[in-house]
């Protein structure tokens, strides 16, 4: 059959092999017929994934936390959560607004943590909320990315927030499209008439991406004449968005 990967086979039988027992490199390549050094290599990047670990008593390997993850809901949003508490921090004191991070839950985008602006007004929490991810620029980010959730989310409909809400399939198939090109998602006016957010997605190991993290705020302080994202706030959120890619990928 035309079109094999034999570098996949050769993964997929090592993880079979390690589903059921725990082994050695050197076992491993026995039992597949391979150079010792092909299955060092195979799991050495199964382990950068995170689909086996190895024991450092004994030197063998086993199935992995990503393994299990395949079958829920992915990375676990303390963990997310953790690895980008700095930058989220960060990403407030530079653009002066506040920070959401966010991750797709049945068809919403849950907020698994929320930075406030660094000034003294009156402020509250958004931790644990749930955003429409139609008028919502981390939702865009999230859905440019998983387009059977886009399709559950057109299909379900749109509840209309303001005059500037998406409503229509072809929009949102457009406004997607326009952030995938880009590498950051925009909302202008979509859910909060006066208010504007940028975001971009947090990937991991293999450019999956696991959650999106944005800032908010007037649509005159993130926006120019035109309703166009100011580059240099753009900037702000896609340098914090790989740099807490980068930490998560390096897990």
């Amino acid at each position: 059959m035309p079109g094999l990967i034999q570098s996949i086979e050769r993964s997929s039988a090592v993880l079979r092999l390690l589903a059921a027992d725990r082994l050695r490199v050197g076992e491993v390549a026995e039992a597949l017929d391979l150079p010792k050094s092909t299955a060092h290599s195979i799991l050495r990047t199964l382990e950068h994934v995170g689909f086996v670990e190895q024991d450092p008593r004994t030197a063998r390997y086993r199935l992995g936390r990503g393994v299990l993850d395949l079958g829920s809901a992915g990375l676990d949003v303390n963990e997310l959560r953790a690895r980008a508490l700095n930058w989220a921090d960060a990403l407030a004191a530079r653009s002066g607004q506040e920070v959401r991070i966010g991750v797709l839950r049945d068809r919403q985008v849950l907020v698994v943590h929320h930075v406030f602006r660094p000034d003294d007004s009156a402020q509250s929490m958004d931790t644990g909320r749930l955003l429409p991810p139609h008028a919502t620029a981390l939702g865009k980010a999230l859905l440019a990315y998983h387009p059977m959730e886009a399709r559950a989310v057109a299909t379900a409909g749109f509840e209309t927030y303001t005059r500037r809400t998406l409503t229509d399939r072809q929009d949102l198939a457009r406004h997607l499209g326009e952030t995938r090109a880009r590498g950051w998602g925009l909302a202008v006016e979509e859910w909060r008439a006066g208010e504007a957010a940028i975001a971009a997605p947090l990937r991991t190991s293999g450019g999956l991406v696991v959650g999106a993290i944005g800032i908010s705020g007037p649509v005159e302080t993130l926006c120019d004449t035109r309703r166009q994202a100011r580059p240099a706030l753009v900037e702000h959120v896609t340098a914090a968005a790989r740099s807490v890619s980068r930490d998560l990928a390096g897990t």
